[in-house]
This record gives C-alpha cells, sequence and structure tokens, in this order.
C-alpha cells in the first residue's frame, strides 16, 4: 500500500468542485440550447423540437453528432492558424469565470479516507473552491479576476473576423470589439459600487454581507439594472448582438466557420451567459441566500450546503431563462443606438452612482436603505432633467420618401 501523506479538506473539495463544476458546464451548455429552443416556441406559440428522443430530449445530442460530421471549411485565403486559435480564445474566458463563485458557503467537512488509504483531514472548507487549489493562502482578488477573464473574451471574436479575410466577418469584429470596449465601463464600474459598498474583493465576503441585511439587487437596484444590461452586451446577446446581425453581416464574426469550430462560438455565448447570471447572483441576488430580510447562516453540514447549491442554481437558471425571454421580446438595436445608450447614458449615471456610493460609504451610511434611497433619488433626478438634456439630432429623423405620409413636399 503505497504511503501517502493526508491531504488537506480545502484541497480535496476544491478539485472535485472544479471537476464537477466543469464537466458539468459542458452538458448544461449543450442543454442550454434546447431550453432556448423551447423558451422562442413558446414565446412565438409553436412547438420547438419535439422528435429526437421523448419531447425533444436528444436533440441537442443529435445537433452534436451532426457538426461532428460536418466539413470543417477554411477560407483559402484565411489566415489558417488566427482562424483555427480564435474559438479557442473565445471559449476558454467563458469557462473558467466561474471559478471564483461560491456556490454553498462553507462546508465542515468531518474528514474522510478515500480508497480506504488516503486520508483527508477534516475541517471547514471555504468557498470558493477552485481559488484555492493551489492551497497558496487567501486569494483576495476573486471579482478582479472576473473582470480580466471576461475582458479577454473580445479577442476572439476580433481574431476570427480578422483571420476569416472577409468583409463582413470583419465588420462583426470591429463591432465587437468597440461594443465590449464600451460596455466594459459601466460593468465594472456597477461592480466597483458593490465591491465599495462591502469593502471586500471576495465573493464570499459580498454574499455574507447580504446574507445579513439586504440583496444588492434591492440597495442598489440601478446599479443591478446597469450591470445586467452590460452582462448581455458583453456576451453579445439581443438586442446587443450587432456583432453577429445576420439582416446586415450575413453572420458576422463567425461567417466563415463551419463544424465543431462554429459551434464553439455558441459554446461560449452560452458559458458567458452561465458565468456572467452566476457573477450577477453573488453580487446582487445574495447567492445563495434564499429570502432577503432574513438572515442565513453561513457554515453548516453536507445538507445545507446542498440546499444552498440549489438555491443558488435556481437563481442562475432564472437569470439566464430572463436573458432568453429578453433576446426574443426586444428588437436589435441599431448601432449607433448601441454606442449612444453606453456612451450617453450608462457610462454617466454609473458615475454618478459610484460617486453617490463613496459619499454614503465616506459618511458611515452604509445600510441598504441609505443606498435604496441615493438610487432612487438619483433615478428621479435624471428622469425630471431629462427633457433638458442634449439629444442627438440627425440619427433618428424619418427618412422623406416619396408617397409616404412623412413626405412633406417642398417649398
Amino acid at each position: 500500500m503505497p504511503h501517502i501523506e493526508s491531504i488537506p479538506a480545502q484541497v480535496f473539495v476544491s478539485v472535485m468542485v472544479c471537476l464537477a463544476v466543469f464537466a458539468g458546464i459542458q452538458g448544461v451548455i449543450a442543454y442550454l440550447i434546447l431550453w432556448e429552443r423551447k423558451v422562442v416556441s413558446w414565446i412565438q406559440d409553436r412547438i420547438g423540437p419535439n422528435r429526437v428522443g421523448p419531447g425533444g430530449i436528444l436533440q441537442p445530442i443529435a445537433d452534436g453528432i451532426k457538426l461532428f460530421f460536418k466539413e470543417d471549411y477554411i477560407p483559402a485565403l484565411a489566415d489558417r492558424t488566427l482562424f483555427i486559435l480564435a474559438p479557442a480564445f473565445i471559449i476558454i474566458p467563458a469557462l473558467i469565470g466561474w471559478a471564483i463563485v461560491p456556490w454553498g458557503g462553507v462546508w465542515n467537512f468531518p474528514g474522510w479516507i478515500v480508497w480506504g488509504w488516503l486520508p483527508i483531514i477534516g475541517g471547514a472548507v471555504i468557498e470558493p473552491a477552485a481559488v484555492h487549489v493551489a492551497a497558496a493562502g487567501e486569494v483576495s482578488v476573486g471579482i478582479v479576476y472576473v473582470i480580466a477573464t471576461a475582458s479577454i473574451g473580445v479577442y476572439g471574436v476580433v481574431l476570427g473576423g480578422w483571420a476569416s479575410n472577409s468583409k463582413f466577418a470583419f465588420l462583426g469584429g470591429l463591432r465587437a470589439g468597440a461594443q465590449m470596449i464600451s460596455y466594459e465601463i459601466p460593468l465594472g464600474v456597477s461592480i466597483l459600487i458593490v465591491l465599495l459598498t462591502v469593502g471586500s474583493l471576495r465573493p464570499d465576503a459580498i454574499i455574507a454581507a447580504q446574507t445579513g441585511g439586504m440583496w444588492f439587487a434591492i440597495a442598489h437596484p440601478l446599479a443591478a439594472i446597469l450591470c445586467f444590461v452590460a452582462m448581455l452586451a458583453e456576451a453579445n446577446r439581443a438586442p446587443f448582438d450587432l456583432a453577429e446581425a445576420e439582416q446586415e453581416l450575413v453572420g458576422g464574426y463567425h461567417t466563415e466557420y463551419s463544424a465543431m469550430k462554429w459551434a464553439l462560438f455558441f459554446f461560449a455565448e452560452y458559458g458567458h451567459m452561465i458565468t456572467s447570471s452566476a457573477i450577477f447572483a453573488v453580487l446582487f441576488l445574495g447567492g445563495w441566500h434564499l429570502v432577503p430580510f432574513m438572515p442565513q447562516p453561513v457554515e453548516g453540514g453536507l445538507i445545507a450546503v446542498l440546499l444552498k447549491v440549489l438555491v443558488f442554481v435556481v437563481k442562475v437558471g432564472l437569470l439566464i431563462t430572463f436573458m432568453m425571454v429578453v433576446r426574443w421580446t426586444l428588437p436589435r438595436f441599431r448601432y449607433d443606438q448601441l454606442m449612444n445608450l453606453a456612451w450617453r447614458m450608462l457610462i454617466p449615471l454609473s458615475g454618478l452612482l459610484l460617486v453617490g456610493t463613496s459619499v454614503l460609504v465616506y459618511m458611515g451610511r452604509t445600510q441598504w436603505w441609505w443606498m435604496l434611497a441615493m438610487n432612487l433619488t438619483l433615478g428621479a433626478a435624471i428622469y425630471v432633467a431629462q427633457p433638458i438634456l442634449p439629444r442627438v439630432r440627425g440619427s433618428n429623423e424619418k427618412v422623406r420618401l416619396p408617397g409616404s405620409r412623412f413626405f412633406a413636399p417642398q417649398g
């Protein structure tokens, strides 16, 4: 029997959680595609996939087999190296952001002997688990890690558009680059508002601040809306999918892709949806906290941890479903409207919210009702001042078409 030193509970559970989450997300992404097809069918009053398996449950497997056997086409004038690397550059950031997500709080691990010879020392297992795999002590830059990994997702889009050597793909890449750079600002500032309120970068500390009081979606409603809108834009989800824009750009940055390379772009989109929904639940919905206004213990046994994981997964699932409903409800923005929304509305509003939060934190008024009052006051002030704010002229005027009621005869 081999002689191996005992393993700390934190390392053992961290490795198990990493493997389980990574494997689980792969299957969840496949069935999220089926779920979206069912959601859009319900919205459009039709049936949706219902042939492969009972109720269409095996449709993702059939689609995967089809994509594996489709021709993997590469344009003759494309940059082959970058063309092949682009899907990897976009899917990797989408799948590594969950590493700092606190799934179930603190587990009092009782200790265990694996296979009869590998002892696991008992103790408190601290979430998020994945950041403790290296056993390098406390990792206190969790949310910064999320912002850093999310920001490099644009490289895959830009590389795919550039390497394809297609004008449609190139325009899609340019649009995606400008869009992600623009919406990263309100996204980062809305996250900074939460971090400033809590005084910590650790996701578990953010959840702990909400379990003992109020969810930040109630304390900072405007920041929550800004964060959610920016999440849609960062994931290239409708109504912010200007980088694809089938009516204008055929398919956008992935026009020239086929088979599994094409599928990886969509896997990355749904991966971003999962990761961003999980981070949003941590920041604004209390993570695994069940009900606002009611304190909930952070530590517990295995049953308590599993119940917390269930609550967290339900919140993430509801957020993803809401993203799908938004996609099939709202029309796509025009590109100038997209950029105006970021630079003339979201960015100034996020800056004002950050200043207001900073003032309250400096004064020691960090209770949720003070933050909510600041949000409501600022929202009311903007609503009152909106009629006198400068507007962009000419971009939304009616086009003079002969024979239409908007055509006014000259002279």
